[in-house]
């Protein structure tokens, strides 16, 4: 790149996006106000409304901005670190789950924050919540391949189950170590999909192949 290339100026809705994205995620939906974010991402008002009439409004795209922006990432490193295994198994999801929670951004998952912070009568917010676990779902199910040794749909349910937990309690733990003990979970998962030995995190050095 050279000093005369310029980077597209990113447009008003862009930025108020962006600032909503990070302030939704670090602070909660509810503790940030929509003057706030005007201020933060030096829109004017004006400007503002039209491109967003109300709160909901910005919620509802700050949510299907984040399901994009994580499941995109996700799916690219799950399939990424997949490449470089030798052998099946979900432990890669363990993998890519430590990467996120070791980030110093990491406040746990925007669906699951959204749903515990919004009443039911946000249902368009619960339900965008609601289509990202299940596009999670259905990506996992992607990794696990049909075989007499236990319900491939079953197990997709059951790693999801583990990725919730996981995230839950790294986030009240703020320890990114908390993916080691997904992986003991889904090491019992591959047991059971690819007869593969049962994983102790008691007994480990490193990352298992």
């Amino acid at each position: 790149m050279t000093q005369d290339t310029k980077l597209p100026t990113p447009s008003a809705r862009d930025r108020i996006l962006e600032t909503a994205q990070r302030l939704f995620y670090r602070h909660g939906i509810r503790a940030v106000g929509v003057d706030r974010i005007i201020a933060e991402s030096g829109v004017a008002k004006m400007s503002f409304y039209r491109h967003f009439p109300s709160k909901k409004d910005l919620v509802i795209a700050f949510l299907e901005r984040r399901h994009r922006f994580w499941m995109d990432w996700f799916t690219r490193r799950v399939r990424e670190l997949a490449e470089n295994r030798a052998s099946p198994g979900l432990g890669i999801i363990a993998d890519a789950l430590q990467e996120w929670f070791s980030e110093p951004e990491f406040r746990g998952c925007a669906f699951i924050n959204t749903v515990a912070e919004l009443s039911e009568d946000s249902s368009e917010e619960h339900r965008i919540a609601a289509d990202h676990k299940r596009e999670l779902r259905d990506f996992i199910r992607t990794l696990i391949p049909e075989q007499p040794r236990f319900p491939a749909d079953d197990a997709a349910d059951l790693a999801v189950l583990v990725i919730d937990g996981a995230i839950v309690r790294a986030q009240m733990t703020g320890k990114a170590e908390t993916a080691e003990e997904a992986r003991a979970l889904f090491k019992l998962l591959d047991a059971k999909l690819f007869g593969t030995p049962a994983y102790s995190m008691r007994h480990s050095s490193g990352h298992p192949s």
